[in-house]
């Protein structure tokens, strides 16, 4: 007897962007660094503080908060709110206005994951890919063209009206509205376990993507699919990986 395959039925995915398709973390420590006009700090501890405000902001927004819907904005915010906390003061005056601008455009020119450009072109031959991210379109744009992402469409949070997670139908079903598919035959790909538990309370199917920098070491290594026993229909370490599990998770086993 047959069994259908987790993925079976799907034609598009969705990705999650920062930290799933791209090394957020490397990236903006490395643009720091190079802006750090010889201030010997712990710039990757100034990077993940960034991020971490980013993420608070989203997560509020997504639960009906307030919150600028443009994530450039809310960069550019956040960076100038750490810079007058005490314990940056080495740092809070050595940008001017246009180094400023500067940074949060560095949020634009991330780098991929070494599987991802790879991964995307092969999983592109199979079905339509997507962005679902919080980053604004523009950004999109720019850090497709930085590190050849070939996306067939970018949804962001700027142009769905929230952001995600937790629990918000806008963005998940948004996307899927767009794509004139049901939930079903949509896979949410992420390597963050909410933003899939999130995609999976509305029906989508689920890929998680084992990052190094992204989730807790419990989550990365506790996150099983249903098959195991787990909540995510398939894991994988890489976009080569999922391109290459793919025509048998989307079959009839």
């Amino acid at each position: 007897m047959s069994s259908a395959g987790p993925l079976e039925g799907v034609e598009a995915l969705l990705f999650d962007v920062f930290g799933t398709v791209v090394n957020w973390e490397h990236s903006i420590t490395r643009e720091l660094q190079a802006k750090s006009k010889g201030v010997d700090i712990d710039w990757n501890a100034f990077a993940k503080e960034w991020r971490k405000g980013y993420m608070i902001t989203t997560r509020s927004v997504a639960a009906g908060g307030e919150g600028p819907s443009n994530v450039d904005v809310m960069h550019r915010e956040i960076l100038d709110r750490l810079l007058t906390e005490t314990k940056w003061s080495a740092i809070s005056n050595i940008w001017n206005e246009d180094e400023k601008k500067d940074l949060v455009l560095a949020w634009h020119r991330l780098s991929g994951w070494p599987d991802t450009t790879e991964g995307l072109y092969a999983l592109k031959k199979q079905l339509i890919i997507c962005t679902l991210s919080n980053g604004n379109v523009r950004l999109l744009a720019d850090m497709a063209k930085n590190a050849d992402l070939p996306w067939d469409v970018i949804f962001s949070g700027e142009l769905l009206g929230s952001y995600k997670p937790p629990r918000n139908p806008k963005t998940y079903l948004g996307a899927a509205y767009h794509l004139t598919l049901p939930p079903n035959k949509v896979a949410m790909v992420a390597a963050h376990y909410l933003d899939l538990k999130a995609a999976a309370s509305f029906g989508l199917k689920t890929v998680y993507v084992r990052r190094p920098t992204e989730d807790t070491v419990e989550e990365r290594t506790g996150t099983k699919t249903k098959k195991e026993g787990g909540d995510v229909d398939v894991v994988v370490d890489s976009f080569t990986e999922l391109a290459e599990v793919l025509p048998k998770a989307r079959s009839l086993a």
